[in-house]
């Protein structure tokens, strides 16, 4: 009885049960195709990114890899995700993107196999980031390469970082050196 009340109760209140999904919940496929539980990231803060490597935001690959090195030891963890939505600028496959991102910019933050972060085919992971009835925080399309979604320490979205602002910006620094 007391279980048919609290479905009707969630179902009266508009609350939709898919909203208590987590980041932590999901599992993604990292660039070499072994899975990757998002839930071993508890206690950090995360900064997920999609990444391409002909677009002319590209270089930020240095800045995201140089706050990595900075903040790693604080709990940063930077997750790229190669996504080819923009005017096809990821066409490579996942071997040439690991390749591209190691000899061009020393990537050793995760890089994740490549994915939609938009459209029909979108990944499940960035429809909860975009989705504001599923992630608690806002609805928010990618708008092009690089933009940073912001993963609290108890794996809430708190922050979106437009493609144009470079990793190390106020915004994201703030976030960086605040307590939990």
């Amino acid at each position: 009885m007391k279980t048919t009340i609290l479905i009707l109760s969630i179902l009266l209140t508009g609350v939709s049960l898919s909203a208590q999904k987590s980041f932590y919940d999901f599992t993604v496929k990292d660039i070499n195709g072994n899975d990757f539980a998002l839930s071993q990231l508890k206690g950090k803060k995360v900064m997920v990114v999609n990444t391409a490597s002909k677009c002319g935001f590209t270089p930020q690959y240095a800045d995201l890899e140089a706050l990595y090195k900075k903040y790693e030891s604080s709990g940063l963890v930077i997750i790229g995700f190669p996504a080819n939505n923009f005017l096809g600028q990821e066409p490579g496959s996942d071997k040439q993107i690991q390749e591209f991102c190691q000899k061009n910019y020393g990537v050793t933050f995760p890089m994740m196999s490549k994915i939609e972060v938009k459209g029909d085919n979108i990944h499940p992971l960035y429809n909860w980031l975009t989705t504001k009835d599923l992630n608690g925080m806002n609805d928010d399309e990618v708008k092009w390469n690089f933009q940073k979604f912001l993963i609290s320490e108890t794996g809430e979205l708190v922050g979106v970082i437009p493609p144009k602002s470079k990793p190390d910006s106020e915004e994201v620094l703030v976030w960086l050196n605040a307590k939990p």
